[in-house]
């Protein structure tokens, strides 16, 4: 009973965070908007997990339940294995949106070059969509992945739509902004089509640059952020692993209301620190993902 009356007093903790930060979940049904790949089975495809999104939960679901059972087992408190069974279950989580976004990343450091690579072919004669299929099989490694598909496509669906679902594939801002000149060069044709391409390059780099030094501004306070959140539950494990006086007391019911509190408190000072520490993510304009204010 007591187990079940601390299962919810974290439920209500959790709700009452979300609310009094504006992060309140929603409860209702979820529908789809189109047919095809979900946008969970997306997001896996983008970090390189071979997995549906079931397996990929249950999978993490199956972490916390082994890292609760051997927490417990070792400090002989349920309680205190709760949140190192918590954060065991998410883990998975955030080391593939990490993976994620590296992937991504590099896509997106290696466009410059593969742009130059395409001039280049277009200078020496060659049309655009032989020098995107010379791209897939020559560039960088990352965008040898990313067009992967494009040569088939190309010659099945046509440029234009092939490019579009790479598009899709990649969903990110900096990948759209670059395929959607790729597909206007496609349709004007011409010398152009070198114009466009160099004015691209430039813009590109640009944008990478300001990227870059963000993300080096903020590393160092999502290092100390973190470190401090994890801690001091690690201290607590490293308490009640032997029999005594601490394990006694957060077997207790103050105990009880002490691991609740801190727990509360380091999912508000997690939620706080995120929204402080958040970048200012560039909305995707193009593409089916895309909200219909910004496409339009």
């Amino acid at each position: 009973m007591s187990l079940l009356a601390a299962l919810g007093i974290g439920v209500f903790c959790y709700f009452a965070v979300g609310f009094l930060t504006g992060h309140a979940p929603r409860l209702h049904r979820v529908r789809r908007p189109r047919p095809g790949v979900s946008n969970q089975q997306l997001w896996l495809t983008q970090a390189g997990v071979a997995l549906t999104p079931r397996q990929f939960w249950a999978g993490s679901v199956a972490a916390a339940a082994i890292a609760f059972a051997g927490v417990t087992l070792l400090t002989g408190t349920p309680l205190v294995a709760l949140v190192p069974a918590v954060a065991t279950g998410v883990l998975p989580r955030a080391y593939f949106a990490r993976r994620r976004a590296t992937r991504l990343r590099e896509v997106q450091a290696t466009w410059p070059d593969g742009l130059r690579d395409l001039v280049a072919s277009i200078a020496a004669g060659r049309s655009l969509t032989q020098a995107l299929t010379s791209l897939a099989a020559t560039g960088p490694l990352p965008l040898r992945e990313a067009l992967a598909r494009f040569p088939l496509l190309s010659r099945m669906l046509g440029t234009t739509a092939a490019l579009e679902v790479v598009k899709e594939e990649l969903a990110d801002p900096t990948s759209d902004r670059v395929l959607e000149v790729l597909v206007l060069a496609h349709e004007r044709g011409g010398q152009i089509v070198k114009d466009i391409l160099e004015d691209l390059v430039v813009s590109t780099t640009k944008d990478l640059k300001v990227l870059e030094e963000v993300e080096t501004e903020g590393l160092e306070m999502k290092i100390n952020a973190r470190a401090v959140l994890v801690m001091p539950w690690l201290v607590l494990v490293a308490l009640t692993v032997r029999a005594g006086p601490f394990r006694d007391f957060y077997g207790s019911g103050p105990g009880v209301v002490v691991v609740l509190v801190g727990g509360a408190l380091c999912a508000l000072g997690y939620l706080w620190i995120s929204r402080l520490g958040r970048g200012h993510e560039e909305r995707r304009v193009f593409g089916a993902s895309a909200p219909e204010s910004a496409q339009a």
